[in-house]
C-alpha cells in the first residue's frame, strides 16, 4: 500500500529490531490491545493517521492512562505514531487482518459439493468439501485427491459455492506464483525451490518443492501449478481463448498431476512438461530449481 500523502513518510531505519517470537505473542496476549488495533482499522488507519482520541473513543476503557500503556506496548512493532497519529505498521495490519480471516477465532466445516472438472485419474466428477481449515477437490468415484490448500474459514463468509471455488482457485494460484517467484506468501521471506524425481512421493512421482528459509512455510505440487504466472503458458492459452487467471487450475491435469511431465535427465535433473490446448502443444523444459530452459511449440 502507497504512502499517503498527508502522513510524514517513515524515516531510513537506522538498524533491525527484531521481536522474539514469544514476546510478539505476549505482547498480543490483551483484550484490549486486539480491540486497539481492531479500532485503528475502523478508522481507516491503514491509510490514514488516527488522532489518541479518535482511536481512544472507538475502545471499551474509561481510562486514557490504562489505554495509553497498551498504545505504546503496540507502538514500533505493530503501530506507528506520527505528528497526526497512529498508523499501522504491517505486523499489526497482518494480526488485524488474520482476525478477521477467522485464521484464530472460527471453525467452520462444509459438507461436499459439486466442483468443476473432471477427474484426471478415472474421467470421474470432481466435489468439494472444507474442514479443519483446508479446502480439498477430490474425485466422487476413485477418491483421487486433485488438491487440497489451506483457506481462512472467514473467506466462506456470504459466498456462494461457486464463488468459494473462484476465492479458493485466486488464493491458491496467487500462492504457487509468488513461490515460484522466490517469495513466501506467508511471510515474505526467500524462498528456495527444488524439483525432485521420486517413486517413493505420495501421488507424485515428479514434485516441486518450495520451503522458506525465514518462516519454514513449505509448499509441495506437481510442476504445472508454478507456470501458471509463466509468460509464454499464458499466452499460448490466450490465444486459444483461455484465460489461465479465471479458469480453475485444477480442471487441467498438467497442473495437478504428472501425468504430463517427463523426466528428461536424472543428474542433472531436467524435466519437460506437454501443455494441451485447442489440439495444439506448448512444451517447457526445466531444471532442477525449476528454471525454463527451452520453450517449444508444436
Amino acid at each position: 500500500m502507497s504512502q499517503p500523502a498527508e502522513s510524514e513518510p517513515p524515516s531510513p531505519p537506522s538498524g533491525r529490531s527484531n521481536l522474539a517470537p514469544a514476546e510478539a505473542f505476549a505482547l498480543l496476549g490483551n483484550d484490549t490491545r486486539i480491540e486497539i488495533l481492531q479500532g485503528l482499522l475502523d478508522a481507516g488507519g491503514d491509510d490514514t493517521p488516527v488522532a489518541f482520541s479518535d482511536l481512544y473513543a472507538r475502545v471499551d476503557i474509561d481510562d486514557s492512562a490504562h489505554f495509553n500503556y497498551h498504545l505504546k506496548k503496540l507502538t514500533d512493532h505493530f503501530v506507528r505514531k506520527t505528528d497526526e497519529g497512529y498508523l499501522f505498521q504491517y505486523p499489526g495490519r497482518k494480526v488485524v487482518r488474520a482476525v478477521f480471516a477467522g485464521t484464530f477465532t472460527d471453525h467452520a466445516e462444509l459438507d461436499p459439493f459439486a466442483a468443476p472438472g473432471d477427474c484426471y485419474d478415472c474421467g470421474g466428477d470432481l466435489q468439494a468439501w472444507y474442514a479443519d481449515e483446508y479446502l480439498t477437490i477430490e474425485c466422487v468415484d476413485c477418491g483421487r485427491t486433485h488438491l487440497s490448500y489451506s483457506f481462512p474459514p472467514g473467506g466462506l463468509e456470504d459466498r456462494t459455492p461457486e464463488e468459494l471455488l473462484d476465492a479458493f482457485h485466486h488464493h491458491v494460484r496467487h500462492h504457487y506464483c509468488l513461490a515460484a517467484d522466490g517469495v513466501c506468501p506467508e511471510c515474505m521471506g526467500k524462498m528456495s525451490t527444488t524439483l525432485s524425481h521420486d517413486d517413493d512421493l505420495p501421488g507424485l512421482d515428479v514434485r516441486v518443492d518450495h520451503v522458506c528459509q525465514r518462516c519454514q512455510t513449505h509448499l509441495y505440487s506437481a510442476v504445472g501449478v508454478n507456470l501458471l504466472d509463466n509468460a509464454d503458458v499464458l499466452t499460448f492459452h490466450a490465444d486459444r481463448g483461455v484465460d489461465l487467471s479465471t479458469r480453475p487450475f485444477w480442471t487441467f491435469d498438467w497442473c495437478v498431476s504428472d501425468q504430463r511431465t517427463t523426466v528428461l535427465s536424472e543428474d542433472p535433473l531436467e524435466v519437460r512438461l506437454d501443455i494441451p490446448c485447442d489440439g495444439d502443444v506448448l512444451s517447457v523444459t526445466l531444471d532442477e530449481t525449476l528454471s525454463v530452459l527451452d520453450v517449444d511449440r508444436s
